[in-house]
């Protein structure tokens, strides 16, 4: 089916922040496919950990006892400050989850219409209640009716917040994103996340954060929530938990540990050895190579080239950024350059029609920034 712009280019190889196509043309890899080979590519520890576990198992179902997953979750869990989690595939799984545990937390505190409150310009995934969370019109469009349930209120904007809690009763959760990235690398103030946990407390409702795109050293911390200093009731993590095999999570802690009973959620792949063995060797690598602090040293030294070589630009808008997650706001849609990249063999992408996104591996060195900084400096 034709549900992707793909671009004209098929790559055939890949070694640490570097691809190569299938006419041995090199590419430096600034996109890392959405956050997800934060490792960068062909490490050989998680290929050694694929083959071994291939071997000897890997399914059976949970059904059964799994120790890499029981394993996992306790590493999650003492990494994000929760207590339970429960695996599935993607980040889109693990919001549905989320949804359903605010769902049956409001049924069980007798709200027959509960409802979940979410931030404009938000992403959390495709599938149908996913997608009806999303504030994308482009992306809802054609695929009406959606899902009930959700109240909008502006991004970074505690006052909205606090007036949409006011005028809808039946909310039960706040979902949101410490950063948004499909929305454009938005970045709030200093101290949003530590309002809105302590509104959530005030008024009992689940604080939810979806840490899919900006969990795993991704903002310089494990979890972007974690600058606040503050723990949700539910998180959501994906992508770069499996650096390139499927594998997603929603953790949760107190009273939305064990809403969910069995028979009430589950997945068939959800958790399988595989996955799971592959998630334990990428948190070693994350923690054996220190991967929050070079985040945060390389993407402070990405933000100070961009900013020395770019901020003068007459297109340039703005720059933002957080640790490696890094935005190039334009004055005019800019979709073309994209192609403009490739052509000077490097990877990135585009969202909202006019932002520059890059979310390189966490491995990436200066040198390799660099390189970067000069072909966007050429190209734009």
């Amino acid at each position: 089916m034709q549900t992707y712009n793909r671009k004209p280019v098929s790559f055939v190889k890949g070694e640490g922040v570097y691809l190569w196509d299938n006419n041995g043309k090199k590419y430096i890899d600034a996109l890392c496919g959405l956050a997800v080979t934060s490792l960068g590519h062909s490490n050989e520890l998680i290929s050694n950990v694929l083959s071994k576990q291939s071997k000897t198992l890997i399914h059976t179902s949970n059904a059964f006892q799994i120790d890499t997953q029981k394993n996992l979750a306790t590493r999650l869990c003492k990494l994000s400050g929760m207590t339970n989690a429960f695996f599935c595939n993607s980040g889109a799984e693990s919001v549905e989850t989320a949804i359903k545990i605010a769902r049956k937390y409001g049924n069980d505190h007798n709200i027959s219409t509960p409802k979940i409150l979410v931030m404009e310009n938000s992403f959390h995934g495709r599938t149908l209640a996913a997608l009806s969370a999303t504030s994308s019109k482009k992306s809802h469009e054609g695929f009406t009716p959606l899902v009930e349930g959700f109240v909008r209120a502006p991004f970074d904007s505690v006052e909205k917040i606090e007036l949409a809690l006011h005028n809808h009763e039946d909310i039960v959760a706040l979902l949101t994103e410490p950063i948004q990235g499909e929305g454009g690398i938005k970045i709030p103030k200093p101290g949003y996340l530590k309002k809105l946990r302590d509104i959530c407390n005030d008024k009992n409702l689940l604080f939810m954060v979806d840490e899919v795109q900006s969990g795993f050293c991704r903002t310089g911390k494990w979890f972007g929530y974690q600058h606040d200093h503050i723990t949700p009731d539910v998180v959501m993590v994906a992508k770069a938990l499996g650096n390139g095999v499927p594998i997603g999570a929603c953790l949760a802690s107190g009273k939305a540990s064990n809403l969910l009973k069995p028979g009430s959620h589950g997945s068939t792949f959800g958790g399988n050895y595989l996955s799971t063995s592959v998630g334990l060797q990428v948190l070693d690598i994350m923690r054996d190579m220190n991967l929050c602090r070079n985040a945060r040293e390389m993407g402070d030294y990405f933000s100070k080239k961009l900013n020395e070589r770019l901020a003068n630009k007459k297109r340039v808008k703005e720059i933002r950024s957080k640790g490696l997650m890094i935005g190039i706001e334009l004055d005019e849609e800019c979709t073309d350059i994209v192609i403009m990249a490739l052509d000077n063999g490097l990877v990135l992408n585009v969202t909202k029609d006019r932002i520059i996104r890059m979310l390189p591996p966490l491995i990436i060195n200066r040198s390799q920034i660099d390189e970067i900084v000069d072909i966007l400096d050429k190209i734009i």
